[in-house]
């Protein structure tokens, strides 16, 4: 099979003859009249009747005076039926094709085709073509599904192409935009407002992250991509909405996971007056809802866990389960106690360990084999620094976490809106920050003066597309449509724009007597 550059360099022949011809191989509208499945669905009132319908090529085939083409669009594919004496001849003023200029088109061409609906004597139901126009002209052939990449980064690499031979990959974005669709559609019909908030924060928050760091020169300041998007949110609270939430991107300066992604889509709502009892209820019927109309179901297969979200969800004890595991009270335990237990337990022991990093830790081994629907609650104080302290038991928070497939699949509280409170616990965040960890919080003092101005009790919640990829069953990086790759260039495009790159020829040549003497 030829090379990419003469696969390439041949299309690159058409196109230079198809503009010899006067066409113009990239006209800007189409005629389009009907998408393909909506004839398919309704073939018995379409036929006969005249439609006009785009898409991409999939398949073309020659036999004497008649032509077969499959013609797809992203509602699915269809026969065009093309007969000499019935397609109209060439007429470059708008870039109609006859069948004359069949050899000229290829694989992957975006074409339009007017004609009547027909079933052929197969039984195929096709549109009879009596006028075709090219649209979009392509100049690389796009493999076969069996062909696929030689690896997955290259997959990743080229998800456009990766989303055109691969059927499933494509229907599974369009479940990410329903898990989107369906988390607005339940929060808006409850009387929540969508506010968007800022990306660039001065300061940022709400979350134990590292964050990233830009400049902006209109200002000469440096900021902060948002890690959250909680604390302006909260002020919206302040502000005197009582009802908000936004989906959008946050950022956070880590390492790539199976489970996380330094970029990823998040929401966030905030309802005053509510707290975090309401959210557990509020949050087990909309996970119930979003994930329904997602998928179809409520039941599911995640790997080795069977999850029932229909099914009663428990409520654990942080200090409860921490103690039966490892035997450690919470409240009063030596850092020395922990890191012995990290060890034990073969976890990670660092030289910034401190008493809440390490118990995070020890929990979140607990929590790999959790199947749930589990309600993770009465987190300690001084692993939750936003949440609003349990009058019950002034050591835990009214934090709650749903704990599913392994993961802790979002985050609640009643939110602290105590000014005098909430500045002393940033200030043992910022030592702590202050003292190398780089994911505490930074000490926010314009949330401060916002609380000081007065905001109502209320519950906050957040989730990110980390759900999504639990329950579709894919790793983070096959979750998102173009997920961050290191910046590299094919030999193969080096090798087509020699006057961009330079293409080291004694290297080439090695691969070349390496691929020969294979």
């Amino acid at each position: 099979m030829a090379n990419l550059k003469e696969l390439r360099d041949e299309r690159l022949r058409k196109l230079e003859q198809l503009r010899e011809l006067k066409v113009d191989p990239y006209p800007a509208v189409s005629e389009r009249s009907h998408k393909i499945k909506q004839i398919i669905d309704d073939f018995d009132n379409f036929l006969e009747k005249e439609v006009v319908i785009s898409g991409r090529i999939t398949a073309i085939r020659k036999f004497g005076k008649l032509a077969f083409i499959v013609l797809k669009d992203d509602s699915g594919s269809m026969q065009l039926f093309l007969k000499t004496g019935d397609v109209l001849p060439l007429d470059s003023s708008k870039s109609v094709v006859g069948l004359e200029e069949l050899p000229l088109l290829d694989v992957g061409d975006f074409l339009e085709a007017k004609g009547k609906v027909i079933n052929t004597k197969t039984g195929e139901k096709s549109v009879a073509v009596n006028r075709m126009r090219l649209l979009a002209k392509s100049l690389r052939p796009m493999p076969t599904a069996q062909e696929g990449f030689t690896n997955k980064e290259e997959r990743l690499r080229r998800r456009y192409v990766d989303m055109n031979v691969n059927e499933e990959v494509r229907e599974r974005f369009i479940r990410r935009s329903n898990f989107w669709k369906y988390t607005r559609e339940f929060l808006d019909s409850r009387g929540f407002y969508e506010i968007n908030v800022p990306v660039l924060e001065h300061t940022t928050g709400g979350a134990d992250a590292n964050p990233f760091v830009t400049h902006m020169d209109a200002l000469n300041s440096d900021f902060y991509l948002r890690i959250s998007h909680e604390l302006p949110l909260k002020r919206l609270l302040g502000a005197g909405f009582e009802k908000v939430y936004d989906i959008g991107p946050r950022f956070r300066n880590e390492n790539y996971s199976d489970e996380h992604l330094p970029e990823h889509v998040a929401m966030e709502w905030y309802w005053a007056y509510a707290n975090w009892e309401d959210g557990m209820k509020f949050m087990t019927e909309m996970y119930r809802y979003v994930l329904s109309k997602t998928f179809g179901k409520t039941k599911f297969q995640l790997g080795r866990f069977t999850v029932d979200l229909d099914k009663e969800w428990e409520k654990w004890d942080y200090e409860k389960v921490i103690k039966d595991r490892y035997g450690i009270d919470v409240y009063n335990c030596t850092i020395d106690e922990v890191k012995k237990a990290l060890k034990e337990n073969n976890l990670e022991v660092e030289k910034t360990e401190n008493i809440a990093r390490g118990i995070d830790k020890l929990w979140k081994n607990i929590r790999k084999d959790v199947a749930g629907p589990v309600w993770l609650i009465n987190t300690p104080k001084f692993i939750s620094p936003l949440a609003k302290t349990n009058p019950n038991d002034r050591n835990t928070v009214e934090r709650f976490q749903p704990i599913i497939a392994g993961s802790e699949l979002g985050n609640g509280f009643s939110e602290l809106n105590d000014p005098i409170d909430q500045l002393e616990r940033f200030k043992k965040q910022q030592a702590m920050r202050d003292s190398g960890d780089d994911e505490a919080m930074m000490l926010d003092i314009d949330f401060v003066e916002m609380l000081e101005y007065g905001m109502p009790p209320a519950c906050g919640w957040g989730y990110s597309e980390r759900v999504f990829w639990i329950f579709e069953g894919v790793t983070a990086r096959e979750g998102v449509v173009f997920p961050q790759l290191r910046y590299e260039l094919s030999e193969t495009t080096k090798q087509i724009y020699p006057d961009l790159f330079k293409v080291d020829k004694n290297k080439e040549q090695d691969k070349e007597d390496v691929k020969d003497e294979k």
